[in-house]
């Protein structure tokens, strides 16, 4: 888009008109009195008709020069963007207690990884990495901004993947920990999913959760399943083969809320396969990526043509006045 440095500099084309019928009709020369006036006549009509073509360049050279001086540019904008990135570190259960087919009809641990794959997606910006656990933790993916790699980390973990069975909530808390804090960024949250209470590993939850704190790491904590009562279990039994049974729900709901209030995150339970989908959506809200547009715009002037053009036309009506145009002596 054309602007113009000095625009009000353009209000001058307007009085042009009035400038072209000034040089016409207007400006008069010295009269000289002629015994025989055809001559003159016919002269005089071939002078009017040229005198109309040079007012029209005269004020054409004028246009061009209001235009040059008004200071025409044209604003090339570049963009520069500006990110504040999010590193969020998931960690989930792959227990066996993660079967449980209260999200029916599939398994808690099958909803759980649908819907931390379009949190991912919802996630542009931002790094994931993940961790697995169960008796152990396990680094399944390290911090990453290749959402591709983190969704195929997430298709290719599954339940009892680690082959020592349990529920270690600290160890899978400072495993991510480990990983996240070297890393430089403004925001770092691990989302702890699983539906157990701690009885594996080193480190219990709550020491972790404080070390976490101490390097500004927010977890937000989910609960899958209700607290007490029972859930269905397809057993595979060698003697009688697959049958369903129903097994006492352990989740330590108070822990994960201590966690989370501990590094100034959220808990959240889940019950329900819809329910799985609005907390990931919830904490997406909750944890926007702060992204800066800065617009730097650099202009391009034009001014030399409309002049360069003026000049061309000025020497052009130079030689008419010499070679062309008739003067009454």
């Amino acid at each position: 888009m054309i602007t113009f440095d000095r625009w009000y500099l353009l209000l001058g084309l307007i009085f042009l008109p009035y400038v072209w019928y000034f040089e016409i009709y207007v400006k008069r020369g010295l009269k000289i009195k002629y015994s025989n006036i055809e001559p003159v006549v016919s002269c005089a009509n071939k002078t009017f008709s040229l005198k109309k073509i040079s007012a029209t360049i005269n004020v054409v050279i004028l246009s061009l020069l209001i235009i040059s001086a008004a200071g025409p540019k044209q604003g090339l904008v570049s963009k520069e963007e500006t990110k504040n990135v999010v590193d969020i570190m998931l960690c989930l259960d792959t227990s066996t207690s993660m079967y449980a087919l209260d999200f029916n009809p599939k398994n808690r641990f099958d909803v759980a990884v649908e819907a931390a794959k379009e949190f991912v997606k919802l996630r542009k910006n931002d790094r994931f990495g993940l961790v697995v656990f169960s008796g152990l933790a396990v680094l399944q993916c390290p911090l990453t901004i290749d959402r591709d790699a983190m969704i195929k980390s997430l298709d290719n973990s599954s339940i009892g993947m680690i082959k020592i069975d349990g529920t270690a909530i600290g160890s899978a808390i400072m495993t991510a920990i480990a990983k996240m804090k070297d890393v430089v960024s403004k925001t770092k949250i691990i989302v702890l999913l699983t539906d157990g209470i701690n009885n594996m590993g080193e480190i219990d939850p709550i020491t972790a959760a404080k070390a976490a704190q101490s390097l500004d790491i927010k977890i937000y904590t989910i609960g899958c399943g209700g607290v007490g009562g029972k859930s269905l279990y397809i057993l595979d039994d060698p003697l009688w083969g697959k049958r369903q049974v129903y097994l006492p729900q352990d989740l330590d709901e108070p822990t994960l809320i201590q966690i989370a209030d501990i590094t100034a995150g959220k808990y959240f339970n889940v019950t329900s396969r819809e329910k799985m989908f609005e907390v990931f959506r919830e904490i997406d809200k909750m944890e926007k990526t702060e992204v800066k547009m800065i617009e730097y715009t650099q202009y391009k002037y034009f001014y030399q043509y409309p002049l360069f053009l003026g000049f061309i036309l000025f020497l052009i009506k130079l030689l008419l006045e010499k070679l062309w145009f008739v003067r009454i002596p």
